[in-house]
C-alpha cells in the first residue's frame, strides 16, 4: 500500500485543519470553500480572473492570489473549473514545477476520476475527485442544499478516507464511484439535470400560454411529488428482474 504523506494523515486523523486554496470563482468553488471554512479549515485564497463579487459575498476578504502563490500556500487545492480546463491546467502547473509533494488536489468535474490529475500525482500531490450532485446557484443557499446531497468521490484506496472526510465536513454524504464508472455517473447526472430542466420549462410555458397567473405554483409541488414517488417505487436497474 502506498504510504500516506504526513500532510494527508492530518486530515485522515481529523486532528488538524487545512489551508485551502480554490482555483475558479464560478458557482461551485466559493461555495465549497465556504463550507470547508464552516468546518474549521482556513481559506488562504482564490485564483480567478472573474467572480470577485461572489468570492467577497461568500468568503469575505479572502484574497485573490496568483496561481503559483496559491499552490505554495495551500494544503488542499480545489480545482473548481470547467472539465475541459482541468487537464491542461494540471499539466502546465506540473511542467512549471508548482505541485508540491503532499498537497491534496481535488477537482469537481463529474466525468473524471483521478487519472486527469496524474501529472500532479507524479510530482507527489494527492489526487481526489469530488463531485457534489446538486445544481449550484453560487450563493449561500447551496450550503443548505449540500446537507441534503450526495458527493461522488474517487481516489486511490489509501487516501479515499480523506475525500470521504472532506465530503462529510461539507455536510454531504460520500458515495464512492470507481474510476472506470465516472463517465456513466456523469451521464446519469447530465440526463437527470437536462431532462428535469426541459420538462419544467415546457410545463411552465404551456400553463402560461393558457393564462395561468402563477404557473410555478402549479408545477413545483407536482414535480416534487412526482419525483419523490418515482424514487420510491422505481427500483434501481440492478434490482429490475430480467424479462421472461
Amino acid at each position: 500500500m502506498t504510504p500516506v504523506p504526513e500532510r494527508a494523515q492530518r486530515v485522515e486523523g481529523r486532528d488538524g485543519r487545512l489551508d485551502v486554496g480554490v482555483v475558479g470563482a464560478g458557482r461551485v468553488g466559493p461555495v465549497l470553500a465556504a463550507g470547508l471554512a464552516g468546518a474549521g479549515h482556513r481559506i488562504v485564497g482564490v485564483a480567478t480572473t472573474s467572480g470577485r463579487d461572489r468570492v467577497e459575498a461568500l468568503l469575505g476578504e479572502t484574497p485573490i492570489l496568483p496561481l503559483p502563490e496559491l499552490l505554495a500556500r495551500s494544503d488542499l487545492v480545489i480545482l473548481a473549473i470547467p472539465a475541459g480546463e482541468i487537464a491542461p491546467l494540471v499539466s502546465g502547473l506540473a511542467a512549471a514545477g508548482h505541485w508540491r509533494p503532499g498537497t491534496l488536489v481535488a477537482h469537481t468535474a463529474a466525468e473524471f476520476g483521478t487519472e486527469v490529475l496524474a501529472p500532479a500525482a507524479e510530482r507527489g500531490a494527492i489526487p481526489l475527485a469530488i463531485h457534489p450532485a446538486i445544481v449550484f446557484t453560487g450563493t449561500s443557499l447551496d450550503l443548505a442544499r449540500l446537507h441534503d446531497s450526495v458527493c461522488a468521490v474517487t481516489a486511490p484506496t489509501p487516501v479515499l478516507p480523506i475525500a470521504q472526510a472532506l465530503v462529510v465536513e461539507l455536510g454531504a454524504e460520500p458515495v464512492v464511484i470507481a474510476e472506470r464508472d465516472r463517465p456513466a455517473y456523469a451521464e446519469a447526472i447530465a440526463t437527470a439535470t437536462a431532462f428535469s430542466a426541459s420538462i419544467v420549462a415546457q410545463s411552465l410555458e404551456l400553463l402560461a400560454g393558457i393564462g395561468v397567473d402563477e404557473p410555478r405554483a402549479v408545477v413545483a409541488p407536482l414535480i416534487r411529488s412526482t419525483i419523490e414517488e418515482a424514487l420510491r417505487v422505481v427500483p434501481p436497474r440492478a434490482e429490475i428482474p430480467p424479462p421472461g
